[in-house]
């Protein structure tokens, strides 16, 4: 090839393979605010990215979304919202603490009919298992969801995922329901926490770190217990 990458430029295009669908505005939010015309020196970035074919658009949104290459997705899909929606998940993440080993549309189980959260990553130094609804769904189908993550921990396959610590005992990760919607489901074996957002949590386990402080009981979070290190 003629030209050269800049680390920025790598960075970028990983993170669009990375995520599926971005749209400019969030690029400009993660890699260009610290320049004097963040908007600006995106766009000259993205315009020649795409020149170069390494990177797809679509102009179906505004501001303009961009893809992978290879993207197997139509320009005008439903699935660009869907991925949009796992971005600002991840983003508002960021603005906590910076999420690590993340993968979207995470598939575990290596099969078809297995779970297949939206996101996985290790935020605040626990394992999530993220399962983002756009939609509304009836209990009946939420719960059989939760039926899935409930045989892959009785599987016990989960204990040899890549991510797992290789010097303490291996975690099952928190499943997040983020869903405007509160459904009445339960579990046994998993944690599973409601929200309608990441700030939401944060804010309940804020509220909740001030009540170990003054010395209160520590409430429970969603349908369980939840013993999770955020701070």
């Amino acid at each position: 090839m003629s030209f050269r990458l800049s680390q920025r430029d790598k960075d970028i295009i990983g993170f669009i393979n990375q995520f599926r669908a971005v749209d400019r505005d969030s690029l400009v939010e993660l890699f260009f605010k610290q320049l004097k015309s963040p908007v600006n020196a995106c766009n000259s970035v993205m315009v020649r990215l795409y020149r170069l074919g390494l990177i797809e658009r679509t102009q179906q949104y505004s501001p303009t979304v961009y893809l992978p290459v290879d993207a197997k997705i139509k320009k005008n899909s439903q699935k660009i919202l869907h991925f949009l929606s796992i971005l600002d998940t991840y983003k508002q993440m960021c603005m906590y603490g910076t999420p690590k080993q993340v993968i979207v549309e995470d598939k575990p189980t290596r099969r078809k009919g297995g779970i297949e959260p939206d996101l996985f990553c290790i935020f605040k130094g626990s394992p999530f298992w993220i399962e983002i609804q756009r939609n509304q769904y009836s209990e009946q189908k939420m719960q059989e969801k939760i039926h899935l993550y409930e045989e892959f921990f009785f599987s016990d396959e989960w204990k040899a995922l890549h991510w797992q610590p290789e010097d303490r005992a291996a975690i099952f990760p928190s499943v997040i329901l983020i869903t405007p919607v509160h459904y009445a489901v339960s579990s046994d074996h998993i944690r599973i926490i409601q929200i309608a957002s990441i700030h939401e949590l944060m804010e309940k386990y804020k509220g909740s770190a001030k009540q170990q402080r003054d010395g209160r009981p520590k409430p429970s979070v969603s349908s369980g217990r939840i013993k999770i290190n955020l701070t």
